[in-house]
This record gives C-alpha cells, sequence and structure tokens, in this order.
C-alpha cells in the first residue's frame, strides 16, 4: 500500500464524513471544522481492515443524483404510507418479492438493499445465497414485478452506473 493511501486509505468517505459533521452541528466555526477532519480521517483509518476493496466512484455527479432521488422517495414515501395507515387496513396489499440483481460488486449490493429499507414501506429481508437475488418486503405491493422494475430503475440503475465499470 502507498504511503499516502496508508495516511488517507478513504478520501471520499472523510471528506463526506466531515461534511455530515459540519451539517450535523450547523456550525463552520473553526473547532468543529478540525474535528469534522480528524473525525473523517480517523474512522475510515481505524476501519480499514474491514473494507475488503477500495472504493471507486465511476460517476461522482451520478450518485449526488442517486442521493437526492433518495432523499426525495423517503420524503414522498413518508406521506405515502402516513396516508395508507391512516386510511383503512383492508386496501392495503402487502406482499413479498424478489428482484433480481444486475449488480455484482458487495459495496453496491449494500447499497441497495439498505435504500430499500431506508424507504418507508418496504424492506429488505434477504439476499440469496448467490447473491443475485434481493427479496424484499413491501407495505403495499399492488404490482410486485412494476414495484420490482421501479427499484431496479430508481435505485440499481444508477448504482451500477456509479460502482461498477
Amino acid at each position: 500500500m502507498r504511503p499516502i493511501r496508508r495516511l488517507l486509505p478513504h478520501p471520499w468517505l472523510t471528506t463526506v464524513l466531515t461534511l455530515v459533521w459540519l451539517l450535523l452541528n450547523n456550525t463552520l466555526s473553526p473547532g468543529h471544522v478540525l474535528l469534522g477532519l480528524v473525525l473523517g480521517w480517523l474512522i475510515p483509518l481505524l476501519s480499514l481492515r474491514f473494507w475488503p476493496d477500495t472504493v471507486h466512484f465511476h460517476h461522482p455527479l451520478a450518485l449526488l443524483r442517486f442521493i437526492g432521488r433518495v432523499l426525495w422517495d423517503i420524503l414522498v414515501a413518508n406521506l405515502n404510507v402516513a396516508q395508507l395507515i391512516l386510511g383503512k387496513p383492508e386496501r392495503l396489499r402487502p406482499g413479498f418479492f424478489a428482484i433480481p440483481l444486475d449488480l455484482e460488486t458487495e459495496l453496491a449490493i449494500s447499497l441497495l438493499a439498505n435504500t430499500v429499507s431506508l424507504t418507508p414501506g418496504t424492506l429488505s429481508v434477504e439476499l440469496s445465497p448467490d447473491r443475485r437475488t434481493l427479496f424484499v418486503h413491501g407495505m403495499d405491493v399492488p404490482d410486485p414485478a412494476a414495484t420490482c422494475a421501479e427499484i431496479k430503475l430508481r435505485y440499481e440503475a444508477p448504482l451500477k452506473e456509479v460502482f461498477e465499470p
């Protein structure tokens, strides 16, 4: 491992952690900037042995669009779930469905499963042993094929663009 990589193993993660720290504290004071940089540097350094590979972003702008889409979808899904809960329970159509995966990297698969679980109304239940299928439970799934296609289009395709060549 090159010396710079040993000192700063994940520069993107360091940047993101620093920015998250500053956003959570809602300040740009020199002390918080310094503490954010130290935490952003230490956390990747101390967790280095848990990272099997170096993370490569092939299209960073696509990652920003993906994050924006996920945040918007979380907001909209919260409203939809509230409407479903406050409505008539007999109108709910819960169900399980399988998503065949085109993703191959562990990080991309993990991010997809976490994104599905972060979006209210859906939950990643299991990943098949061959890592080719993600099983999901939905609170209201009138058409499992359409829901599967939407997840593949909205989440899997951008993750494939960002993390896989």
